[in-house]
């Protein structure tokens, strides 16, 4: 009783340090793990070891005491142990899965009062992931409703030009226009200062509350670039309001009101974003027709749901995708960000009634519904927005797609995948 006890507080310890999304620093101790198997795929059924090797300033960290799990992401690990190995490096009995998802080994050590981590995820046959959540009979009706209401509403678009963050090339503004229930869509508008028809971009944001810049490198090129926030507030005010407002009256936004489908935060989030679309088309500038969505994240979750919400979208892009099939919880394995049903969760509840609104809002439900071609982007090692929920909308999705893994990457992404991301767009949009 008191290893399995001991073995408890180790998982338990672990389970705590699974909320990091930032790019990781470099740090003086470094804690690598690998699995065996070169592309970090592998066959259900399939066994995998992970080799675990603890640096310290570039070397060999000596009687390293090492914590490590291996398990399904997010889900009570298949092993767990604590080793000290005399040259800073084990290798883990061999695990597998024997059903579609993700192997996931995670290490930690404690040097100098500090602890340090790492991990590395295995694939087991992703493309055969299949969405836990189910469409409701009337998704369709739902959302044909909303756009309904939010077609009676006048634009009153409202411009201020932001002088001093535009380029020789690019003018840019705060835009705010009229959504629902007598709340405002604000966002940052780039446009070409050239006289002529240009291609968009709709860029919606990752959770959270702050202030937005323009995206000069794109709008330079020629795009028209809108940049949107959410909430319903001006998107250039002092940093310091919206982190009072991130803590305060915006902390967890995205559970409020989630019992109730027609009053769930996210309703008017998503009609903002098609109401973001009007405002493109009305623009003198647009040419009418190419417009693309791109977010990560929250955003990316956006990015499939407005495409899926407006064909006038011609082309998606999305970067780790968040809100992908909620309910895997329900079915024992990881559900997507913010883990509605994650009984771990901050705002954990088990009122049945969420379980009613949550299929509407999935992004599962949307990625179903596109037509339009799509660009996807993610790493494995993905804590906040677990692959296997990621899969499960991407497998779903039935239009043409491409995929840019970089498996090794976390809540976080390389220079290079923003850049393929915008040359992707910017093939498809001119």
């Amino acid at each position: 009783m008191r290893i399995l006890n001991r073995f408890l507080g180790l998982y338990l310890l672990l389970q705590g340090c699974m909320q990091g999304i930032a790019q990781p620093a470099e740090q003086p101790v470094r804690v690598l793990v690998t699995p065996d198997v070169g592309n970090w795929q592998q066959l259900v059924g399939q066994p995998v070891r992970f080799r675990i090797s603890v640096l310290r300033n570039g070397s060999p960290m000596r009687d390293a005491r090492i914590v490590w799990q291996v398990g399904p992401e997010r889900m009570k690990p298949l092993a767990i142990d604590s080793t000290t190995s005399a040259d800073g490096s084990l290798v883990t009995p061999p695990l597998s899965l024997r059903e579609p998802g993700f192997l996931r080994c995670i290490a930690s050590v404690v040097s100098d009062g500090r602890s340090y981590r790492g991990l590395a995820t295995v694939g087991y046959d992703m493309e055969k992931i299949l969405p836990t959540v189910h469409q409701p009979a009337d998704f369709d009706r739902f959302w044909g409703d909303v756009k309904k209401e939010l077609a009676t509403l006048h634009i009153d678009a409202r411009l201020l030009p932001l002088l001093e963050r535009g380029s020789s090339a690019t003018a840019v503004y705060q835009l705010s226009v009229q959504n629902l229930n007598g709340s405002r869509i604000y966002g940052i508008l780039c446009v070409p200062r050239k006289p002529g028809k240009y291609p968009a971009i709709l860029q919606v944001p990752g959770a959270g509350t702050r202030p937005y810049n323009p995206d000069l490198e794109l709008a330079d090129k020629g795009v028209i670039v809108l940049t949107i926030g959410i909430h319903g507030i001006p998107v250039t005010m002092d940093p310091s309001v919206y982190r009072d407002l991130d803590v305060g009256a915006l902390r967890g936004y995205y559970f409020s009101s989630i019992h109730d489908r027609n009053r769930y935060y996210y309703r008017r989030v998503y009609a903002g974003c098609v109401r973001a679309i009007d405002y493109i088309f009305s623009m003198p500038e647009f040419d009418g027709t190419n417009l693309g969505v791109s977010g990560n994240s929250q955003g990316g979750a956006l990015s499939i749901i407005t495409a899926g919400l407006d064909k006038r979208i011609k082309c998606l892009a999305a970067i780790h995708p968040a809100l992908c099939d909620l309910t895997g919880y329900l079915q024992g394995r990881a559900g997507g960000w913010p883990h509605v049903f994650y009984e771990g969760g901050p705002f954990y509840s088990p009122n049945p009634s969420i379980r009613e609104t949550v299929p509407y809002y999935d992004v599962v439900n949307f990625a179903r519904t596109l037509t339009q071609p799509g660009w996807y982007t993610w790493g494995f090692n993905d804590e906040t927005c677990p692959p296997t929920s990621m899969y499960a909308a991407y497998n779903a999705v039935k239009a043409p797609k491409e995929t840019y893994l970089q498996v090794e990457t976390g809540h976080w992404i390389y220079p290079e995948q923003r850049s393929r991301m915008n040359e992707w767009l910017l093939y498809r949009l001119k």
